[in-house]
């Protein structure tokens, strides 16, 4: 049988597991996808500690991990087109990442490029379709200045990107062994900690024109200060913070578009996924561990062998 890496109930790491599952059956609108990768996110840890995305409910236990992969069509199920059996996409799974098989909803799923490998293409469901509709909702204009905390994280390092493509100045706030990183993505590296607000200051006498947190709690209270607007904060780390502070969460837009839009800028060199490091479907605790120390680089990986 086709094995999954899941949590039995909420609480720590005691209580994941690899296990056996069978295949799930496509409804209407699915696609049955064998994956081939799958991307590790903070999300996924804190599902498993009981945290409920905002309109969702709460799934029945043993929950797979994981909120993006990327495979091959193996079934469709009713009222589905535009997808064929051998198809290569990704998108945002209903039945967990971390798994031999999932299921894809065809409303966020969309074609792989053929340039673009399952692995990269396993990363930009959740980080870099959140960078992208941030970006995009803040509407920034080419010689502005944008702040980005969390700037050496998944997030974080597509949205430096995207903001430097479209012209736009970046102060990226992260821990100092990520400086060097920062500043490769073409952004002011400020190291983060006590007296975060005077180094951004210093790097930005006029202060920035609009914050783009992806950490949230006293990072987020230390540069919200700093903008002339405060509705020009948002917020993907710590969203009932950021509104608190005048600021908005970001507006996902969860659609296949998004999907093709980021994956045509990967495919075409002007955007970098930066996985830092992949992992087989046995090592998924090993995944989920690094991701959740908070100190990771770019992006981790869960690779699924054929």
């Amino acid at each position: 049988m086709p094995k999954a890496y899941v949590f039995t109930r909420h609480g720590g790491p005691e209580v994941e597991a690899l296990v056996e599952q069978d295949v799930p059956v496509p409804g209407p609108g699915e696609l049955l996808v064998a994956v081939r990768a799958a991307g590790v996110n903070p999300v996924d840890w804190k599902l498993r500690t009981g945290y409920v995305r905002p309109g969702s409910e709460l799934q029945p236990f043993p929950t797979v991990f994981g909120s993006e992969a990327a495979g091959v069509v193996e079934g469709i199920g009713p009222d589905v087109e535009g997808f064929a059996i051998g198809d290569e996409v990704f998108g945002n799974p209903v039945t967990g990442g971390y798994a031999e098989y999932t299921l894809l909803p065809v409303a966020v799923t969309a074609h792989k490029p053929d340039g673009l490998s399952f692995t990269d293409a396993a990363v930009l469901p959740v980080a870099a379709a959140t960078a992208y509709d941030g970006v995009r909702q803040l509407g920034l204009t080419p010689g502005s200045t944008l702040l980005v905390t969390g700037a050496g994280g998944g997030v974080g390092a597509t949205a430096v990107q995207l903001a430097r493509h479209a012209g736009i100045r970046v102060v990226g706030v992260a821990g100092a062994a990520k400086k060097d990183f920062v500043e490769s993505l073409g952004a002011v590296h400020i190291a983060s900690g006590p007296g975060l607000a005077d180094r951004v200051r210093a790097a930005a006498p006029e202060g920035p024109d609009a914050v783009f947190d992806l950490v949230g709690g006293d990072t987020l209270r230390a540069v919200a200060p700093l903008l002339a607007d405060p509705a020009a904060l948002i917020s993907a780390g710590d969203k009932p913070l950021a509104v608190e502070l005048g600021g908005a969460a970001v507006e996902r837009a969860r659609n296949a578009a998004v999907l093709d839009e980021v994956a045509k800028l990967v495919a075409t060199g002007t955007l970098r996924t930066h996985v830092n490091r992949a992992f087989p479907l046995t090592g998924a605790g090993d995944a989920l561990r690094a991701v959740e120390s908070g100190h990771t680089l770019g992006k981790i990986v869960i690779e699924v062998v054929a």
